[in-house]
């Protein structure tokens, strides 16, 4: 278990994984009231599963969460992460293909956390997304101030409305523009 956690402390862990991202990122305090036990969540861009290993704790023994990227280094740092833990049979890695999530589950929570733009298709992010969620179900959106401005930011909202989705609320967060968004029933 030691020679596993050298594995993922790699450079780039240092910003996509470590302490001083969970101090500012902290996902207890971000998804927690999203989150609950026996869910079935999507880790959409997912990384190294900052996110995912946390969530998993949440959903509990009979949930599930599935961490998806297009990056398979990012999915193979979250195997060797979770390697012999248990918390390998609550999550599903999952590859996803150039502009299509390529999945056919349904889904009680979204999180796309600094994923929207980098999008090539928004609209057909947005369409996907749509169709994965469950009726009356919540995605949540953060993007980073210093690189998604507030037009930008909104002009990304406003893709997800066209496609159906509601806003329902814009929390707050250190460095981060956030909405919680549904699919209406």
């Amino acid at each position: 278990m030691e020679e596993n956690k050298k594995r993922h402390l790699s450079s780039d862990s240092i910003y996509l994984d470590g302490r001083v991202r969970k101090i500012i990122q902290d996902p207890k305090r971000i998804v927690k009231q999203y989150v609950k036990e026996g869910m079935k969540v999507l880790d959409i861009g997912c990384g190294p599963g900052f996110f995912s290993f946390e969530m998993a704790k949440m959903v509990g023994p009979d949930g599930k969460v599935v961490a998806a990227d297009i990056q398979q280094e990012m999915l193979d740092k979250l195997k060797d992460k979770i390697s012999g833990l248990e918390f390998e049979k609550r999550i599903k890695i999952h590859k996803c293909k150039k502009n299509n999530i390529d999945l056919n589950e349904k889904f009680d929570f979204v999180l796309a956390f600094y994923v929207a733009h980098e999008v090539e298709n928004i609209n057909g992010f947005f369409k996907n997304l749509f169709r994965l969620i469950k009726p009356g179900k919540n995605l949540l959106i953060a993007e980073p101030v210093f690189h998604v401005s507030k037009n930008d930011f909104e002009e990304i909202l406003e893709k997800a409305e066209e496609i159906g989705f509601k806003i329902i609320k814009r929390p707050k967060g250190f460095l981060s523009r956030f909405a919680l968004l549904r699919k209406d029933l």
